[in-house]
């Protein structure tokens, strides 16, 4: 197995874990305007750089001996902020995915009930080529919504 199909999972979790869940990573913008996390293990570098706070757009990327070998693209928003601001829709989100990261894993099913709402995320496929959503509904209703897609960069 290629060291890209060995490692890159098991990365890509650390680096989710330790940037926007784990509060950490903060790093210089690349873009003008983009809010930037970054990670770095041995020849394993990544970043998130997404625009934007209440509605938001991003890209993460995983480079391997700095050749780009991975990538997630995603936009997200508070569907309804009657019923959740974004601190609060922030705070589900990373207690969720502090949880999932826990499995060792980023893709799919998994729900988590928290003071602010029920995270629900679905996906397709797996690191290599993948689909999904995440969602926070407040009682029965979505209140916020979160589209991704990605998988392997191949030259």
């Amino acid at each position: 197995m290629s060291p890209i199909l060995t490692g890159l999972e098991p990365f890509i979790v650390a680096a989710k874990r330790a940037c926007y869940a784990g509060g950490g990573g903060i790093a210089q913008s690349c873009r003008v305007g983009s809010h930037d996390l970054v990670h770095e293990d041995g020849d394993w570098s990544y970043r998130d750089s997404y625009f934007g706070g209440t509605d938001f757009l991003g890209q993460e990327v995983v480079w391997l001996e700095s050749e780009p070998v991975w990538a997630m693209n995603y936009y997200g928003a508070v569907l309804r902020a009657h019923l959740i601001d974004s601190a609060r829709a922030g705070a589900t989100i990373k207690a969720a995915l502090c949880a999932l990261y826990r499995e060792g894993r980023f893709l799919g099913g998994f729900e988590w009930k928290g003071r602010h709402g029920r995270y629900v995320d679905s996906s397709g496929g797996d690191h290599t080529r993948f689909q999904g959503r995440e969602s926070i509904f407040v009682d029965a209703d979505e209140a916020y919504r979160l589209d991704y897609f990605g998988g392997l960069i191949r030259r």
